[in-house]
């Protein structure tokens, strides 16, 4: 009989945590996976589920993180329609009986939304909603919650779940996904068993793409790897948002910065680019939040000006170029500046507008080129 594999590429760490913890017959009810976007979070959240759920489960399949195939339980969770398994995301609140909740930037998740979705209460309009979490599993097996993107749940949030993570009913599971641990309450952190996410290695990057997810090859394909730094989802995402066309029209720009030449438009041109990006995911996806989406695109800005500037400082090591590494490293702190810029929600044109006149003065700076 072959060994069983676990779907879950590059996570051997975390296939291993879960998988132990699933035979082991002691499952604990809440949990915290971290690390980078895109490395198969939602993927082992949703494996999870598949064997917690699903009583055809055995314990090879658990201890391995693979559930059984062609199971019902199984064909529900694949199309998303198993009543045990709920997603907790910003974006629903697009879909809130809650008014104050449809008509609020979806940027984080608050705890009107977690009461409508997770742990009940009392919302800011007065309607009261029963528990999820204590709710008869449908199926009979269990419950399983994942709260994506939980950086973004509000203080007050984070201490309203605290209750339920304490003392939740049984077979009740809660899997908090984040990018950001720190961003969690050292209460929140405490209460789950945390399982550490990484980048895919190279191997693990090429047997993703063996599975021939990924739709364009040649230096295409090479510069999507570059992009992603061992994320599948930055990787497919990349190839569906045409990313390289990106590198492609501005990345003689950023070389142009580097120079200490100023490129008149550019900020315009970014901010252009970023928003027609933000429409089109908008338009495309009914849930999709438009605030979310305009720091999406602005993300993918700063991602590929930082893969410029991290060759540029690969190549000004290689060369023992002290000024061409000072500046890579002073135009890196301007991208660090433009992501706090756009997290405090500093309008994008100037934010874009600011990125460029800093990382054109930091080369200048480098190289002793003044006004």
């Amino acid at each position: 009989m072959s060994r069983l594999l676990s779907p879950l590429l590059g996570q051997s760490g975390a296939v291993r945590a879960l998988g132990r913890a699933l035979a082991g017959g002691r499952v604990h009810h809440a949990w915290i996976l971290h690390g980078p976007r895109g490395v198969g979070k939602m993927l082992a959240a949703r494996l999870f589920a598949g064997l917690v759920l699903d009583p055809a489960a055995g314990p090879a399949e658990r201890e391995a993180l693979a559930p059984p195939s062609g199971t019902e339980e199984g064909e529900l969770l694949r199309a998303g329609t198993h009543p045990d398994f709920t997603v907790i995301h910003k974006e629903l609140a697009r879909h809130s009986a809650n008014r104050e909740l449809r008509e609020r930037k979806q940027l984080n998740i608050p705890l009107d939304l977690l009461r409508e979705t997770l742990i009940g209460g009392t919302d800011g309009e007065g309607r009261m909603h029963d528990a999820a979490a204590f709710r008869t599993a449908s199926r009979g097996q269990g419950k399983v919650f994942v709260i994506d993107e939980a950086e973004l749940l509000e203080a007050e949030a984070q201490n309203a779940l605290l209750k339920t993570l304490e003392e939740p009913p049984p077979r009740t599971y809660i899997l908090l996904l984040t990018t950001r641990l720190d961003r969690l309450l050292p209460t929140i952190r405490s209460r789950g068993q945390q399982v550490a996410f990484g980048p895919l290695d190279p191997a693990g990057m090429q047997a993703w793409l063996a599975r021939g997810e990924l739709a364009c090859g040649g230096a295409e394909r090479d510069w999507i790897l570059q992009f992603a730094e061992g994320s599948p989802g930055a990787a497919m995402s990349a190839a569906e948002q045409g990313l390289h066309a990106w590198w492609g029209d501005f990345q003689p720009d950023f070389a142009r910065m580097d120079r200490g030449a100023f490129p008149g438009g550019l900020a315009e041109r970014l901010h252009d680019r970023a928003a027609d990006l933000a429409e089109t995911i908008v338009k495309a996806n009914e849930y999709a939040s438009k605030e979310a989406a305009n720091r999406l695109g602005l993300a993918i800005v700063a991602r590929m000006a930082g893969l410029h500037l991290r060759q540029r400082l690969a190549a000004a090591s290689l060369a023992d170029d002290a000024a061409g590494m000072a500046h890579a490293l002073g135009a890196i702190e301007c991208i660090e500046r433009f992501d706090e810029n756009v997290r405090g929600n500093v309008n994008p044109r100037l934010a874009l507008a600011a990125l460029v006149a800093e990382w054109t003065d930091a080369a200048r700076g480098a190289a002793g080129v003044t006004r």
